[in-house]
């Protein structure tokens, strides 16, 4: 077998940029060119921003409240520039109390386009299914995944789970992750969360994200804690009963 065919072969089995190939000491002019392409859709996704009132059209089916927030960041260049502010609510923020609940915090993060476009079906499979009293949703704009920690305590919930874009990459510019957080409380860490990552096509389904995170929140809710305490046991294709 030639060193072409068997990176064609590899090429088959993701989307990582591997057998480039070369013209002279450079790559070829269309992998430049795609790299190039690839990187400017990075960038846009970060400063992508999240279409509010759409997505409470879409939650509303779901039934639960729908509370809008925003943290203490002016704008995404400081967004981008303090991770901090980022982190907490702006001044003045009032939220209703659930407590005993598992609060879903809605937030744009790096990526606001893959929220927008796969947070309503991973919760859609995934309210049915808890073993805890669905919260309000909560949309954050300007987030950073701390945010939930703030939010989670003023409404005294039990858990709290952000669903955020991730950072963008050269392959996938629209994955979601979601992090778990027990008892979330100002100055909690990410030690104390657990965190499911790359949900997008081509990544982690929204049937598979749901099913783990309600296993999550079952184990969570049997050990009171989440993060390095709490393993990931859940058996192969275990889709927890309401």
């Amino acid at each position: 077998m030639t060193a072409p065919s068997l990176w064609r072969d590899l090429r088959r089995f993701t989307e990582a940029r591997v057998g480039l190939g070369r013209a002279g000491t450079a790559q070829p002019t269309s992998a430049h060119l795609d790299f190039q392409e690839a990187h400017a859709r990075a960038r846009d996704a970060v400063w992508s921003l999240l279409d509010v009132p759409a997505m409470e059209a879409t939650l509303a089916p779901l039934g639960l409240p729908v509370v809008r927030v925003a943290s203490a960041v002016a704008d995404r260049r400081a967004y981008l520039l303090r991770p901090d502010l980022g982190r907490r609510l702006a001044e003045g923020t009032t939220l209703p109390h659930a407590p005993g609940s598992v609060v879903f915090v809605v937030a744009d993060g790096l990526c606001a386009t893959g929220v927008q476009r796969h947070a309503p079906g991973v919760l859609e499979r995934l309210v049915p299914v808890l073993s805890l009293p669905p919260g309000p949703i909560v949309i954050a704009e300007q987030a950073r995944v701390g945010l939930g920690d703030a939010i989670g305590e003023a409404i005294g919930a039990a858990a709290v789970v952000v669903m955020i874009g991730e950072r963008p990459g050269l392959s996938a510019t629209d994955s979601l992750g979601l992090y778990i957080t027990w008892a979330p409380r100002r100055g909690r860490t990410d030690a104390e969360r657990n965190c499911i990552s790359n949900v997008r096509p081509g990544g982690l389904t929204y049937d598979e994200a749901a099913a783990k995170t309600a296993w999550l929140l079952r184990a969570a809710q049997g050990i009171g804690a989440t993060g390095v305490t709490l393993k990931d046991e859940m058996p192969a294709g275990a889709l927890p009963a309401p």
